[in-house]
């Protein structure tokens, strides 16, 4: 074995890479100060991207979502022009390929995921509900107790705790019933056919009137609804103060009592359900005379 030659390759390649050493000492000094400039100047961008995403976002998670993207996005510029100094651009741009390929079937694979995270950014810049209402959506009512970047958390006043993705929120409609401070009641009734129409809707109004927990803003709405079995059936429609499932059962207790006591008072009559049997096989005929001829 020729120690020598040996000894003379490694001494040149060392060589050799001492010189490239000391040619690139200017860029690699260059390049190291844009990095320290650079991470100060994303550090600086994140501070103020911060303060002002928070004067306008009440969301935490997302607001600290976007001042970590500003921030990954500065140190990843920072990163690409120092590359670039010692002329190694080109490797980059390799690798960010290969990261927007490797990127796109994740997207395709994870695209319920993407899916329900956007939505879940949608819904807080849009704010169509917030944590405390009560709201139903997708067939479930209930109030939201919490609303992160992936679902939304509902409880049912049963006490049955309902996640639903964010995609679902956004798709379908929401009913909130908390937007305006304020619920609806409506109660049905029904009273008898020979109960005079007119003296029926002064006193179910009257009976509501003073309705505890009702909102004294808003008119108190009485509408006929039609012609049942064994009644003629009205809705009473009562605005209440609030929109609180507790408040909403109190009231709906209270106007029931409430208009059956009025009605027991004034000798309107909630009719039971009634039904009359058509004996014969063309009808008309009573049950005296079906059992007369017998």
């Amino acid at each position: 074995m020729d120690f020598a030659r040996i000894y003379d390759l490694l001494t040149e390649k060392l060589q050799l890479w001492f010189e490239e050493l000391i040619r690139m000492l200017p860029n690699l000094a260059l390049a190291a100060l844009v990095l320290v400039i650079g991470i100060f100047i994303a550090k600086s961008i994140r501070k103020i991207f911060s303060r002002l995403i928070n004067r306008f976002s009440s969301y935490l998670t997302l607001n600290n979502l976007i001042v970590s993207f500003i921030y990954i996005l500065s140190i990843g510029i920072v990163l690409f022009i120092a590359l670039s100094i010692l002329k190694l651009d080109k490797a980059v741009t390799s690798i960010l390929a290969g990261a927007g390929i490797i990127g796109l079937a994740l997207a395709f694979a994870f695209q319920d995921l993407a899916a329900n995270f956007i939505s879940g950014v949608l819904i807080s810049i849009r704010k169509p509900l917030t944590v405390g209402d009560i709201v139903k959506v997708s067939g479930y009512m209930g109030k939201v107790e919490t609303i992160s970047l992936r679902d939304t958390v509902i409880r049912e006043f049963s006490g049955q705790q309902i996640i639903i993705p964010n995609k679902d929120i956004i798709q379908n409609p929401i009913e909130n019933f908390s937007s305006s401070g304020k619920r609806r009641l409506d109660l049905p009734v029904g009273i008898s056919y020979g109960d005079d129409l007119e003296k029926v809707e002064q006193v179910a109004l009257a009976a509501v009137d003073q309705l505890e927990g009702r909102s004294m803003g808003d008119k108190v709405n009485f509408y006929f609804t039609g012609f049942g079995d064994s009644s003629i059936n009205f809705e009473l429609r009562i605005w209440l103060q609030s929109p609180e499932q507790n408040v909403y059962n109190t009231a709906r207790s209270l106007a029931v009592m409430q208009v059956k006591q009025a009605f027991d008072e004034n000798d309107i009559t909630i009719p039971f359900p009634i039904r009359t049997l058509d004996f014969g096989i063309k009808g008309g005929k009573e049950l005296s005379g079906m059992l007369a001829e017998k």
